[in-house]
């Protein structure tokens, strides 16, 4: 999926808004992102779909009432006054593209329609900071994967022979878990410490209690905009085309419970009891500008994982030919220790760092012919980069509690009672920004 330059020019990185604070170069919602998501006001009670665009929220509903948004039909305006994105998701991308556009032209400097009517802003704009987010999709189904190399390579190498570090799997396709949906939480949720089974060393059998290890993982995710029918694969070719956008995620674990539970069919509460995601969707279209080269893959993966391949076709596009499909997008993770004043920066990374792409996963999550439906959200793994610095979990940067964190707030191993972290995203511009917000939880007491 690649945009036409005169979709291009619409969100050239000259074009600058007569809202001012969507200009400022380290703003994550400038006029080239126009994110869309789910929030209410006291005036509004009702959650609706807005775009966030500087420090504002443009309400879509709001601005279709005055005449100022269109959509393909006048049927589908409801879809702008649901609690969930998945409605106007499902009326396909070019209703996507189009709201976008229509947004970029009405919020330029030069157009005054709004700029220039201080009665009509106030009825289609809200600050951010005096709305409340929510959760902006339904979703179905959750898929985690396991794609960072880096990531992969660390993690194996602390509980198996480094020279054994990826198992033979692990370069022949993306490895991944079905999750728990339920669990899924809006950035700002509190997370509750969980309690299992721990298999203490020199232990015979496992003791029930608070998890001690618990982490974090600094991912992104993907959600499904187009469904596939059951049966009927997702080539690598058109697996952008079923793509709506992507957010942030942390996918909270607890080290202890998923090393005595994992084997033989890999983690469960040790995942289970949350994953909070940011509350901005990130369309494609917006990260377009950013597409950069995917990691050399050896070997050479299957038929249906190179791009451009059309699923199970021998000699199809090989994946060093393929335009590239991974993007530049800045990741980190910040620790804020229980009581004090200002977080540090423990973790920077970036999501170009990925082995498999989110074309691969996709296709190899239905190659077998499984269905999957509009809002389905699928998570990348954790994404380490190539030094320690750029390791996307707690137990990567301490080395499973050998060698803990030095920070202002005291030493750190693994999370603690009263810790709150957050993830950052985003893609640098010449002089604008396309970013995600934040992803934030506070962990709890068991």
């Amino acid at each position: 999926m690649s945009m036409t330059h005169e979709l291009q020019a619409t969100w050239a990185a000259s074009r600058k808004s007569w809202l001012e604070s969507a200009n400022h170069p380290t703003c994550d919602f400038s006029l080239q992102n126009l994110p869309f998501g789910i929030f209410s006001s006291v005036s509004q009670p009702e959650p609706r779909v807005g775009v966030a665009l500087g420090e504002m929220i443009v309400d879509l509903a709001a601005l279709h009432d005055a005449g100022l948004l269109t959509l393909s039909s006048a049927a589908h305006a409801g879809v702008l006054r649901q609690r969930v994105l998945n409605g106007f998701i499902a009326l396909g991308r070019e209703t996507w593209r189009s709201v976008r556009i229509q947004l970029s032209a009405l919020f330029a400097r030069e157009t005054a329609t709004l700029r220039d009517a201080p009665a009509l802003r106030d009825q289609v704009l809200l600050r951010q900071d005096q709305a409340t987010l929510h959760l902006p999709l339904d979703i179905p189904g959750y898929t985690d994967f396991y794609s960072s190399k880096e990531h992969a390579t660390n993690v194996g190498s602390m509980f198996r022979d480094p020279a054994q570090a990826l198992l033979p799997n692990w370069t022949e396709m993306p490895i991944g878990y079905n999750g728990r949906a339920s669990s899924v939480v809006l950035s700002g949720t509190p997370v509750r410490r969980p309690q299992g089974q721990l298999k203490l060393p020199g232990s015979e059998r496992p003791v029930f209690g608070p998890c001690r290890k618990l982490d974090f993982e600094l991912e992104t995710a993907f959600i499904i905009g187009r469904g596939n029918a059951l049966g009927e694969p997702v080539s690598c070719a058109e697996a952008e085309d079923h793509i709506f956008g992507m957010v942030l995620l942390n996918d909270w674990s607890a080290r202890d419970i998923q090393q005595w539970e994992y084997v033989p069919l890999g983690p469960f509460n040790a995942k289970t009891f949350a994953t909070t995601i940011s509350p901005w969707v990130v369309t494609l279209d917006a990260l377009e500008p950013f597409r950069v080269a995917q990691p050399l893959q050896s070997p050479e993966p299957l038929a249906y994982l190179r791009h451009g391949a059309a699923a199970g076709v021998e000699g199809a596009e090989r994946t060093e030919g393929a335009p590239a499909h991974a993007f530049d997008i800045a990741l980190e993770a910040r620790l804020l220790p229980a009581g004090a004043a200002q977080p540090e920066v423990i973790s920077q990374t970036n999501f170009r760092y990925l082995y498999w792409t989110m074309a691969q996963q996709l296709a190899h999550h239905t190659v077998s012919g499984c269905n999957t439906r509009v809002g389905d959200l699928m998570g990348s793994g954790t994404i380490s980069g190539p030094t320690p610095a750029s390791s996307g979990s707690l137990l990567e940067l301490s080395r499973n509690g050998a060698t803990p964190l030095q920070l202002a707030g005291g030493t750190r191993s693994f999370i603690e009672d009263g810790d709150a972290i957050t993830l950052a995203g985003w893609c640098q511009g010449a002089g604008y920004r396309v970013g995600f917000g934040l992803c934030e939880g506070e962990v709890r007491p068991a």
